[in-house]
C-alpha cells in the first residue's frame, strides 16, 4: 500500500457511504491475495502510485442533526442514507462529523472550516453536497483554498469553470478538479456515445431525450434543484457533430421510494438515414445509483492527490473522462491530453 490519500469529505451521503464501503472491499481482495489488476470496476488500479483503497478519511462536515458529533462510521451510515450494506467489515475512523456551512453562515464558521482542514492534515477536500448550493460550492472552495487543500467537486455546480477559483487556484499551486462526476456507465455516458454514432455514421439527429429517476436523496432534491444539473448533462453530451439544441434531458423525471439507491434511466434517439427514412433507439439502464458514482470519485481524488503531491496547480486534465462539465468543456480536451497528463502524474511519484 503506499501513502494514503488524507482525505475530508464536505456532505456525509450516500456516496461517501459507497466510498467507504467499497475502499474496504477492495482491502478485503487485496489481503485476500487478488491482485489489483483483476479488481472489478477498476480500469486504473494505480494513479500516481494511490491505489484504489489508498484513502483514510481525516475530516467530515455535515449539518445533518442526526450526523453532526456522531463518529464517521455511524454518520456515513444513518438515514436518510440508503446504500446498501457490502459484505466487508467497516472500521469507525476516529472522526468526529463538524458541524458544516450553512447559507448564512459567518466568518467565524468559515474559519473553524479552514482551521479543522488545517489540523486533520487534509491533502484534498470532496465536496459531496446536494445539487443546487452554489453557495456552499463556492464557500467550500475557498476553505479548501485557504487551507492549502486540493478541491474535488462532485456536483454541477461552479467550481473548475469559475475562471477567477481557478486562477486562484493556479497561483497558489493547489489543485481545483470538477465538476460533476460522469459516473461509471451513467446515463450521460451512455447518451453522449449513441449521439456520436449517429454523427460517426452519417444520420441526422432529430431529437432525443433521456429521463431519470430514482429513490435515493439525491433525486428527491433534484426535483426541486435540477437547473444546474441540466446544464451539466448537456455539456457531458457536447462533442462535433451532435447539435444539443435537439436534445432534452430531464435529471428528475421522478422520485420513486421504492428505487433506493437505483437509478433507471430512460434514453430515446430519433435520426434519419438514407432518403430521410427515419430510425429510433430507446433504451432503458438501471444502475446503483451511489456505487456508479463512488467508481470515479476515486479516480478524481486520486489525481487530485497525486497533482497536489507533484505541486500541480489548477485543473488536471487526467479528469477529463470522469467529468461532465470539466473546466474548459470537453471539446477543449484529446485523449492524448488525457493520456499525458496521467502519464506526468505517475512519472513524478515514481521519481520521488
Amino acid at each position: 500500500m503506499s501513502k494514503p490519500i488524507l482525505l475530508a469529505v464536505a456532505g456525509m451521503g450516500n456516496n461517501i457511504s459507497a466510498l467507504f464501503q467499497g475502499a474496504e472491499f477492495y482491502r478485503k481482495l487485496a489481503a485476500e491475495g487478488t491482485s489489483e489488476e483483476d479488481f472489478p470496476g477498476i480500469k486504473l488500479p494505480r494513479i500516481g502510485g494511490i491505489g484504489v483503497s489508498d484513502i483514510e478519511f481525516v475530516a467530515a462536515f455535515d449539518v445533518h442533526p442526526d450526523k453532526v458529533g456522531a463518529k464517521f462510521g455511524d454518520a456515513v451510515l444513518a438515514p436518510p442514507n440508503n446504500y446498501p450494506r457490502l459484505d466487508v467489515d467497516l472500521p469507525n475512523p476516529d472522526v468526529v462529523v463538524d458541524e458544516g456551512l450553512s447559507a448564512d453562515f459567518t466568518p467565524q464558521q468559515f474559519d473553524a472550516v479552514v482551521s479543522r482542514l488545517r489540523e486533520s492534515g487534509a491533502e484534498v477536500l470532496l465536496y459531496s453536497l446536494p445539487t443546487g448550493l452554489q453557495w456552499a460550492a463556492t464557500a467550500y472552495a475557498k476553505a479548501a483554498l485557504e487551507a492549502g487543500v486540493a478541491f474535488v467537486n462532485c456536483t454541477p455546480e461552479l467550481a473548475a469553470r469559475d475562471e477567477e477559483l481557478l486562477a486562484a487556484y493556479e497561483a497558489a499551486g493547489v489543485p481545483l478538479i470538477g465538476d460533476d462526476l460522469a459516473s461509471h456507465l451513467g446515463t450521460s455516458v451512455v447518451h453522449r456515445v449513441l449521439l456520436g454514432l449517429l454523427s460517426d455514421r452519417g444520420l441526422t439527429l432529430s431529437s432525443s431525450y433521456q429521463l431519470n429517476f430514482g429513490g435515493n436523496e439525491d433525486f428527491r432534491n433534484l426535483r426541486d434543484a435540477g437547473a444546474s444539473k441540466r446544464q451539466s448533462k448537456l455539456n457531458a453530451l457536447a462533442q462535433e457533430g451532435v447539435d444539443t439544441t435537439r436534445v432534452e434531458v430531464i435529471p428528475s423525471a421522478g422520485f420513486i421510494g421504492q428505487l433506493k439507491d437505483n437509478k433507471v434511466a430512460i434514453l430515446n434517439v430519433e435520426g434519419q438515414g438514407w432518403a430521410g427514412t427515419p430510425v429510433s433507439l430507446d433504451l432503458k439502464l438501471k444502475v446503483q445509483d451511489s456505487s456508479n458514482a463512488a467508481g470515479v470519485i476515486i479516480d478524481l481524488i486520486r489525481v487530485a492527490a497525486a497533482a497536489k503531491r507533484a505541486n500541480a496547480g489548477g485543473f488536471s486534465a487526467a479528469a477529463v473522462p470522469v467529468l461532465k462539465s470539466p473546466a474548459g468543456g470537453h471539446p477543449k480536451y484529446s485523449a492524448a491530453d488525457v493520456r499525458e497528463s496521467l502519464q506526468q502524474l505517475d512519472g513524478v511519484t515514481a521519481a520521488q
